[in-house]
């Protein structure tokens, strides 16, 4: 007994949804953000004040600490003084956050406590996807 070409054709359609739903889905979602910075504090109390306010303007746009200070090892190099990162929905929303009129202040009072070097890189939103060349 033979199929019938429309079902035939219904079970390709139904089956390269199914293995191809998923990674469009995944492609489709934006990646997270990651914030990463080096510290030297040089002024405590002033860098505590920094500190407390940055956190209130991360949080407003989202973005959530997944490291604050804590224990380091090091594996290669040298460690830096002090560490954070901090993850954001997407890239958008960390240049939100990096252009928020406070910033500017924050800034000022950042670089009065410390020296610092930061950045951001976009995450993937589905690492398991990704393949090694």
């Amino acid at each position: 007994m033979r199929a019938h070409p429309l079902t035939t054709v219904a079970f390709v359609v139904v089956a390269t949804l199914a293995i191809g739903a998923p990674r469009i889905v995944a492609a489709q979602q934006k990646s997270p953000a990651y914030v990463i910075a080096e510290i030297d504090v040089l002024d405590p109390a002033g860098f505590a004040q920094y500190s407390e306010r940055q956190g209130k303007l991360v949080a407003k746009y989202g973005g959530k600490f997944m490291v604050r200070g804590g224990k380091m090892v090091e594996i290669n190099g040298p460690l830096p003084k002090r560490f954070t990162a901090y993850v954001f929905d997407s890239m958008e929303k960390v240049n939100a956050w990096k252009n928020d009129p406070e910033q500017k202040e924050l800034i000022v009072l950042r670089d009065k406590s410390s020296t610092f070097r930061s950045f951001a890189v976009e995450g993937c939103s589905d690492c398991a996807a990704f393949k090694t060349q």
